[in-house]
């Protein structure tokens, strides 16, 4: 059985984003530029290095709406070039 993300949330609803890419210093800056097109609010994303340093992993929080704006962002974020995924 496959449960739909629309079907696992109520909006609005907090909705939390964890964005893996190389460890760049535009990384947080690029991930809260996408983050604000769509959710305009003021961020304080958490930043978590890789082991090795390679990478990082950028968490942000947005106050979701509906589920337009959800998948609209999984998108987004995922198109930066120096991010890897999201989760």
């Amino acid at each position: 059985m496959k449960t739909n993300l629309k079907e696992l949330l109520e909006f609005p609803c907090s909705f939390t984003y964890k964005v893996m890419g190389e460890a760049k210093p535009e990384l947080v800056e690029q991930v809260v530029e996408v983050v604000q097109r769509h959710a305009p609010g003021d961020y304080t994303p958490q930043v978590k290095p890789s082991s090795k340093g390679n990478y990082h992993s950028v968490s942000i929080t947005i106050n979701a709406t509906h589920i337009d704006q959800v998948e609209i962002l999984y998108e987004e974020l995922g198109n930066i070039e120096i991010v890897r995924m999201v989760l």
